[in-house]
């Protein structure tokens, strides 16, 4: 009762609340697969046994991936499953904030690519060539290289002399390697007899047939990062709903 008459007190959406919760729950245990992942891979290697062997590997660890993406949905998971369910506002808030940063972020990074496209060219292929120096330094970085040059059917960052960078496939008159001016059996064609390689192997760089794949596939990926962006927007509004109805629910317990 408030001066005489009946309040009613508003409510928590629990069709909002248990949402977010059943959404981030699932989004939390994809990032406990992730972590986990990571660390194993890490394990099998003697990371975890050697922590300071993470600064030997010269190129790319793709284990980091799995971690980095494992503990960004991790965190957001967590705060977003446990804030609907407890309906903590801080953490709810926490999780809306956390998201609009990555939206942005992703926003940022695409207006950049568009912008600075001969940058972006330059740097992908310094990070091909650092990771072809590497390449027999880490067996993961050797099964990511080998599944991008046979997926795009592509050889090196240009061209196939972009191998002469490894110690193992250098051309040089030092080089005892039995793989000298060779290149991975990634580079190789699937189909030799074809008149068009005067090699056996792909004449392509990656760095064009990546172009080339995303210029042929470019409503797909567009379609992809709006999505993606679409279900970012879609979670902050939902948790900003929520934290309104939590601290409308609060005010009216005041006065009640």
């Amino acid at each position: 009762m408030m001066s005489g008459k009946y309040f009613k007190a508003h409510e928590v959406s629990c069709c909002i609340k248990y949402f977010i919760f059943g959404f981030n729950i699932i989004f939390w245990l994809l990032g406990v697969a992730f972590l986990g992942i990571g660390l194993w891979a890490w394990s099998e290697k003697g990371v975890l046994s050697n922590i300071s062997s993470i600064t030997d590997l010269g190129g790319f660890d793709p284990v980091w991936l799995f971690l980095v993406v494992g503990g960004v949905m991790f965190i957001l998971g967590f705060a977003g499953c446990i804030g609907a369910l407890r309906e903590n506002s801080f953490l709810l808030k926490f999780f809306s904030v956390f998201l609009g940063i990555i939206f942005f972020l992703e926003l940022t990074a695409g207006v950049l690519a568009f912008v600075f496209k001969d940058w972006i060219k330059d740097q992908l292929n310094f990070f091909i060539n650092n990771n072809i120096r590497a390449y027999r330094d880490d067996i993961d970085l050797q099964n990511l290289i080998d599944f991008t040059q046979e997926y795009w059917e592509c050889c090196g960052a240009f061209g196939a002399d972009d191998w002469n960078l490894n110690i193992y496939f250098n051309c040089t008159d030092s080089n005892p390697s039995r793989e000298k001016c060779g290149v991975p059996f990634s580079c190789c064609t699937k189909d030799p007899a074809d008149s068009e390689q005067m090699t056996f192997i792909y004449i392509k760089g990656c760095v064009p047939q990546f172009e080339k794949w995303l210029q042929d596939n470019l409503t797909v990926v567009a379609g992809i990062f709006i999505g993606i962006a679409l279900l970012q927007i879609f979670g902050i509004c939902l948790a900003q709903n929520l934290v309104s109805d939590i601290e409308v629910v609060r005010e009216s317990c005041l006065f009640t």
